[in-house]
């Protein structure tokens, strides 16, 4: 995938008017990328509350107003409910829909929540020297609901979900120090090894994504991933519920370097 190091505003712009559609991976070069999930009031203490029990796989970064789709924290004068290349639609727990443009369910009750993701650590991966596939490839990162039960929060209880990405061995070390440096981007793995430790049965088949190939001396390497809430949501069947597709996240005007612990 060619990397696109276009100011966040000019992205957005065109995934506003329907010219980028696909995952965002390698886009808005080192600029913060966001999940999203937009909840009525009603639900949204609980989901803060949830939040706030589960850093690791929901990081917050903002939360809106009721009613306002504007992210004035990290991307003023943007539109979540246009900014985004997919979107799901969630229903009594079901996925109802799949969309491009989320106005037509916005509601003046819903809160959005935008919660840091791992594309964010992945520049500082590409910038240690560590080669990511599906980067390369153009494909989605793969994931999985795990065996890891997330702390639960009133209404809201489920499984933790991790991205996962080929490490070569030798870059291992490199990999957990550069991505630990992002707590607010899920921070350090969650796992390495053997994935079945975790509860994933098969690492060719991703519950999200694309599989990945591995090279020889290749280990598999998990991250808790900001997907958690649509795992969380078809647990919890909440009555409604919007998010980002998975690969498809909202690209803020932060730089990377606001989340950097060091």
């Amino acid at each position: 995938m060619p990397i696109d190091a276009r100011h966040p505003r000019e992205i957005r712009q065109d995934i506003r008017n329907g010219k980028l559609v696909g995952i965002t991976a390698g886009l808005g070069q080192n600029y913060v990328q966001a999940n999203l999930a937009v909840l009525p009031r009603d639900h949204a203490y609980d989901f803060l509350l949830f939040c706030q029990r589960n850093p690791r796989p929901c990081p917050l970064l903002e939360v809106t107003d009721v009613g306002s789709p504007e992210p004035v924290g990290v991307a003023p004068g943007a539109d979540l409910r246009t900014d985004i290349p997919r979107y799901r639609i969630y229903k009594d727990g079901v996925l109802a829909d799949e969309v491009t443009d989320a106005t037509p369910y916005w509601r003046d009750d819903l809160v959005a929540f935008l919660l840091g993701c791992s594309f964010t650590f992945e520049w500082a991966l590409l910038d240690a020297g560590i080669r990511l596939w599906h980067v390369e490839q153009g494909k989605n990162v793969a994931m999985w609901r795990t065996s890891t039960p997330c702390r639960p929060a009133g209404v809201f209880h489920g499984p933790m979900v991790v991205s996962m990405r080929p490490i070569a061995a030798a870059q291992l070390a490199k990999a957990v120090t550069a991505s630990a440096r992002f707590p607010g981007a899920h921070g350090a793995p969650v796992h390495v090894g053997d994935p079945a430790a975790i509860g994933i049965t098969d690492i060719t088949r991703p519950d999200w994504g694309d599989a990945q190939e591995f090279a020889r001396g290749d280990v598999p390497v998990f991250w808790a991933c900001g997907v958690t809430p649509q795992a969380v949501a078809l647990a919890s069947r909440p009555p409604f519920m919007i998010t980002h597709s998975p690969g498809h996240m909202f690209i803020t005007d932060l730089p990377n370097s606001a989340l950097s612990a060091i």
